[in-house]
């Protein structure tokens, strides 16, 4: 077999085997790195409270820098513009947010969650009760969940999607709206504080990354695994041709 496998032709699939395997080991490599990359968290200061005109701007998406920060904010509540979400968990019991549409000196629309109570009516009465007020609050500022898929108009709300807030809030805000939610520090009306806690800084690794490596390294393993399999294919054929050659014709 190795008589066979030393033949140019062969030594030629070899290199290309070769060349394919080490093309496919540094996609493996890439892979890996990007697991890593993707699973690092950026060191930044979160916990000090920051104005939020300074980390983000209506009618543009939540960067990675102001998701999770600290920010205090101005404004005037909306009367009969607050809402209820439900299944919202908090110390891992699943209520109820009270939600207000908080005006900006801007004119500017933003969700603000104000408490958490783990009772239907009792979020209902607190938001129902709550009126025009003018504020100065602290929170921290996070990003928008995406609209839920029910219908939310008829139903009951189970998210805080601005994109999906804005039709529901009959005052329209002519500076845009923030992409974002504030989770407000102090909760209002005897509800409780929503749980708010510092974005994680743990290094976490993007296992889907490590699993699309190892695919690339089977691939690569598989390009000379290949070649080997060519080569033992011909090696038979003319093994199987030879002995033919050799095996005595029968007598008539």
């Amino acid at each position: 077999m190795w008589a066979v496998a030393r033949r140019p032709k062969w030594i030629a699939a070899l290199l290309l085997a070769l060349g394919v395997a080490a093309a496919f080991a540094a996609l493996g490599q890439w892979q890996l790195e990007r697991s890593i990359d993707t699973g690092t968290v950026i060191e930044r200061d979160t916990e000090t409270v920051m104005p939020l005109t300074s980390v983000a701007q209506p009618q543009a998406s939540v960067s990675g820098a102001a998701d999770g920060q600290l920010v205090a904010i101005a404004g005037r509540f909306l009367d009969d513009e607050y809402l209820t979400i439900a299944d919202r968990m908090n110390g891992g019991e699943s209520g109820f947010w009270v939600v207000g549409h908080l005006q900006t000196p801007d004119a500017a629309g933003l969700a603000v969650a104000l408490g958490w109570t783990a009772d239907r009516d009792t979020a209902e009465e607190v938001a129902a009760g709550l009126g025009a007020e003018e504020v100065q609050l602290t929170g921290r500022y996070v990003a928008g969940e995406g609209p839920q898929e029910s219908d939310f108009e008829s139903g009951e709300l189970a998210t805080v999607s601005p994109g999906a807030l804005i039709n529901l809030w009959p005052t329209i805000d002519s500076g845009g709206v923030y992409g974002g939610y504030v989770v407000a520090d102090d909760p209002v009306g005897g509800l409780e504080a929503i749980d708010s806690p510092a974005p994680s800084t743990e290094v976490q690794v993007n296992w889907l990354n490590v699993f699309y490596a190892a695919e690339w390294v089977i691939f690569a393993g598989f390009a000379v695994f290949l070649w080997w399999r060519v080569v033992r294919d011909e090696w038979e054929r003319e093994e199987a041709a030879l002995a033919a050659d050799e095996r005595p014709e029968r007598a008539e």
